[in-house]
């Protein structure tokens, strides 16, 4: 057995011997409490980065301390397998995604087994399984039955040249153009599947206050759902045309000086007359090839052209002129808006553009009834004027006054709008869940019977170079017979979003692969019912905060849907969420091919060992933050655990240390050195709890600098050092698995180190002696106090009173109050 620290030796045994032991195998135990931690799943790219290490390995780090807290831990990984780099692959290599995405798979599965995490792989799902995306389609058709899942035209990024649709990382550049040929991109309607998410709007946002995700994501997704309170009312154009407006701001209806369209709003077209014709069809074909990103950028200077129509106020009857701008949308309210300069940022810098009149309909805070400098938006502040009968009144509460206003005489009605639209699940690409539609000319829009279930991607796709979807020119696949009346018929070619299958893979790991081989019917349940009581919902997930908007609000709502369909009985996917940081290259940037700072963590691995990398990206910094890689900083990881390596083997100096030399105990070493100890076990303790680890490992290596010292110089019992040693190594197994139960087992363990109790502190242990309490005079230290912890305030006030220094600078002064914050500070106030 080698004396000597060498990663290279110890981790891949241990490894193995985990395996072989089934140590990290799952097993649904009703005697224990469970913890369900999921981080989120790969892509199988084909290597695995620096920040799947970071993202990964403190989440394996948390899984192990609720182990050895007494949980039955389940912590599961998989692949999230569909996606464009595959078909880019398939095209650029003239091979089936399939062989490209399972090759990879094989490869991350050994790297990400070097990490040494308790990986739960007897329940492993890969998204691109036939035995999983079956189930996708299942819920595809629960969604179809229920009228979640419904077709309409919505607008695509399209290619004309490569006569395809394009994902929106296809298109490049400020300009637009495809990627593939330089082409600028257009914008076409196609009919695509869309899933009702706007159904469960006011739910997404309200049921947040339930669950114990960070504030950031919370407000994230509040902001992306955007649900507003306000009016709808109807202008009309001069031909008669009703012209719906959402605004938050009905109090400012006698300020509208202009409407604003979306240029691909349905009415343009009416009121553009002839002489605004080409201009204003010029400005519409550049719009649409923006998408909503860069259209509604705050930072973008605002454009837009006149239609030479004119509207009718409801409130005044005042003809105003109608534009068109592209910071407007479809997308958003009813693609029409009011424009009140005079209270509305964006409108003023439009009107101050084109010299459109801007008046004041709100009194300014100190009652200014003047021309307006700049928009004046208060909510709350001045009075309404220029406003017919609601003149003079106060701002505060005039939205609902002017509502009921508004119903009263047939003009408007209280309304509450959204920002959120429904999720648009088609996608004309191949390497995705196919979508379980047939469409007959008979019968029409078909779903794939429950027990047909899964339909199979063809084997023998032909990709072409222009990037086009082979489903629609495979003949096999297409042509189907119809299984209502048995005539002819056509499979849908497009294929499901990809966050449709990661938006339930956390239930697929509760039972991966569930009836495998076996019809399906309407009734099933999609995964075994007795294991998904015992471990649903998540517990803990773990993942970045860049999915906030998308992938983290689909699983909310897709687990709203099944609870209403009656599959769950609960609301909310993940109890708990905690997002990482990122981590940055050597120069602080992000890491990337094109700026040479990427680094390799097999390479790193390879020379320091997993355990090495795994605690120097946890020491890096606060995991939600994250930082730049330091070369210097990951050699003082490997140090720290050189020199535990150290304390605990059989060294002379330790052999000498423990002897006791002449056989006397010191206990006054004794007791410093369990009041260390069971000060680390707390500070530990609380910090992986709150995934602070970066400060537990800081605690641990003072315990273990503290060790070292110790060995060579302290007297203590070998009972009080062999629990110090065995305290530290518990304490390590979480971050550092390997060197853990490597050293655990040469203190003559059996069992491993991971199947332990985590200790527990003696708070009377933890507390020191004497403590150092500052003393204050108005608020600047004149001196400190050496007391016992817990010391009662008015013997710490008697003791600050009496220093000489204090009675220097309270002498012939009265002391009108002394402030005492236990164990920490006296302040003596005078006058």
């Amino acid at each position: 057995m080698s004396n000597r620290y060498n990663p290279a030796e110890i981790e891949p045994k241990w490894q193995q011997i985990w395996e072989e032991q089934g140590l990290h195998k799952t097993v649904e135990d009703p005697d224990r409490p469970k913890w369900y931690a999921v981080t989120m799943l790969p892509y199988p790219s084909g290597d695995l980065h620096t920040g799947h290490w970071y993202a990964y390995t403190p989440s394996d780090a948390a899984a192990r301390f609720r182990r050895m807290n007494g949980y039955n831990v389940f912590f599961p990984i998989g692949f999230d397998a569909f996606g464009l780099p595959a078909e880019n692959a398939a095209i650029k290599h003239g091979a089936h995604p399939q062989k490209w995405t399972y090759r990879n798979i094989e490869r991350m599965r050994q790297q990400l087994r070097r990490m040494g995490a308790m990986w739960a792989w007897d329940r492993e799902a890969v998204s691109c399984d036939p035995e999983y995306y079956k189930w996708s389609q299942w819920f595809f058709r629960k969604f179809y039955d229920a009228g979640i899942a419904y077709r309409e035209y919505a607008p695509v990024d399209f290619c004309p040249t490569c006569n395809t649709t394009l994902a929106r990382e296809q298109v490049w550049g400020e300009d637009r153009h495809c990627e593939r040929c330089g082409t600028p991109v257009i914008k076409k309607n196609l009919e695509q599947w869309k899933f009702r998410i706007t159904r469960y709007a006011d739910e997404l946002i309200d049921k947040l206050e339930t669950i114990d995700w960070p504030e950031r994501v919370k407000v994230m997704q509040t902001n992306w759902i955007g649900r507003s309170h306000g009016a709808e009312v109807t202008f009309h154009t001069e031909q008669g045309h009703p012209l719906e407006i959402f605004t938050t701001r009905p109090d400012t209806l006698w300020g509208a000086t202009f409407m604003v369209l979306a240029p691909e709003h349905p009415l343009v077209e009416v009121v553009t007359t002839p002489d605004r014709r080409d201009e204003v069809e010029a400005y519409t074909a550049q719009a649409e090839r923006m998408d909503e990103i860069q259209r509604t950028a705050a930072d973008k200077e605002k454009t837009g052209v006149f239609t030479g129509g004119y509207a009718i106020n409801p409130v005044n009857e005042e003809r105003i002129p109608i534009w068109i701008a592209d910071y407007v949308v479809m997308g958003y309210g009813t693609g029409a808006i009011m424009a009140v300069p005079a209270h509305d940022e964006r409108d003023f810098a439009f009107a101050k553009k084109y010299g459109l009149e801007i008046r004041r309909v709100i009194t300014g805070p100190d009652g200014a009834t003047g021309p307006v400098e700049e928009a004046f938006t208060s909510k709350t502040e001045g009075e309404m004027i220029n406003s017919g009968p609601f003149d003079g009144t106060p701002v505060d509460g005039a939205v609902d006054k002017v509502v009921a206003w508004l119903e009263a005489n047939q003009l408007g009605h209280g309304a509450v709008n959204y920002r959120l639209r429904d999720w648009l699940i088609s996608r004309q690409r191949m390497w995705g869940a196919p979508i379980p539609i047939i469409y007959c000319e008979r019968c029409g829009t078909v779903p794939v019977p429950y027990e047909d279930l899964p339909v199979m991607l063809p084997d023998d796709a032909e990709f072409k170079p222009t990037g086009e979807s082979p489903l629609k020119y495979h003949e096999g696949f297409r042509y189907v017979k119809c299984p209502q009346c048995g005539g002819d018929a056509e499979r849908e070619t497009d294929t499901m979003d990809t966050f449709m299958c990661s938006s339930w893979y956390q239930y697929a790991y509760v039972a991966p692969y569930w009836k495998a081989g076996e019809p399906l019917h309407a009734d099933d349940m999609p995964w075994d019912p007795v294991k998904g009581a015992y471990w649903l919902p998540v517990d803990q997930y773990t993942g970045g905060i860049e999915h906030a908007t998308m992938h983290l609000l689909y699983t909310r709502f897709f687990t709203k849907v099944l609870r209403d369909l009656g599959v769950v009985d609960f609301d909310e996917p993940m109890l708990r969420l905690f997002n990482q940081g990122m981590i940055l290259g050597p120069d602080g940037e992000k890491m990337s091919k094109s700026r040479g700072n990427v680094v390799n963590p097999d390479e790193v691995v390879g020379r320091y060992g997993a355990d090495t990398v795994r605690g120097y990206l946890m020491f890096i910094g606060p995991w939600d933050q994250g930082g730049p890689w330091d070369p210097q900083a990951i050699e003082g990881v490997h140090r720290f655990l050189q020199r535990v390596w150290a304390v605990v083997t059989d060294d002379p100096r330790r052999q000498e240390s423990a002897s006791n030399q002449n056989g006397k105990v010191d206990p006054a070493a004794v007791r410093e050195l369990e009041r260390k100890l069971h000060q680390t076990i707390i500070k530990v303790t609380d910090d992986i709890e709150h995934f602070r680890f970066n400060t537990a490992i800081a605690a641990l290596m003072e315990l273990n600098n503290y060790l070292y010292k110790a060995r060579e110089s302290s007297v203590v019992n070998s009972s009080t050092w062999e629990q110090a040693v065995r305290t530290l190594l518990l304490m390590m197994a979480p971050i550092f698995p390997h060197i853990a139960e490597e050293l655990w087992h040469r203190q003559e363990n059996t069992s491993s180190v991971h199947l332990q109790q985590w200790p527990v502190a003696d708070p009377e242990k933890a507390k020191e002696e004497e403590i150092t309490v500052v003393v204050q005079v108005n608020g600047k230290v004149r001196d400190k106090l050496l007391v016992a912890p817990g010391t009662p305030d008015s013997e710490l006030e008697e003791q600050a009173l009496a220093l000489d220094n204090v009675q220097r600078w309270t002498d012939g002064k009265r002391v009108r109050k002394v402030i005492v914050v236990p164990d920490k500070l006296v302040n003596i106030v005078i006058g």
